[in-house]
């Protein structure tokens, strides 16, 4: 008998009765000064760069739609430089996944280059 068997009992299988509903509505939210949090943000042009730079700033993680842009276009690359130097000047990471997405964190977090 594997771990989880013993965990779940009835020869591994869990019955509908020992799950539990949750209402999200109940569930109380964090404090919006309760830490880092994950913001998402759309990158339309340069004056959007203020929003995300400010976000790293605080500490939140930013992942930014850069899909208005491809990744030839030379303001989406200066934008990528300027977010860059906001990560290095945090001790954060920035990553772009895909030709879609930004992703920047803030200090002290490292962006994994492989996957699970």
């Amino acid at each position: 008998m594997g771990i989880m068997s013993k965990i779940l009992g009835n020869d591994g299988e869990a019955t509908a009765s020992e799950y539990v509903e949750l209402d999200l509505d109940d569930v109380e939210r964090p404090a919006a000064d309760a830490g880092m949090s994950v913001r998402i943000a759309e990158i339309g042009g340069k004056q959007d760069v203020i929003e995300i730079k400010d976000a790293i700033y605080d500490g939140n993680l930013v992942i930014a739609d850069i899909t208005r842009h491809s990744t030839s276009d030379r303001t989406i690359e200066h934008i990528i430089d300027e977010l860059r130097q906001v990560s290095d000047e945090v001790d954060g990471d920035i990553v772009q996944k895909g030709d879609d997405q930004l992703i920047i964190t803030p200090t002290g977090i490292a962006i994994g280059r492989e996957k699970l």
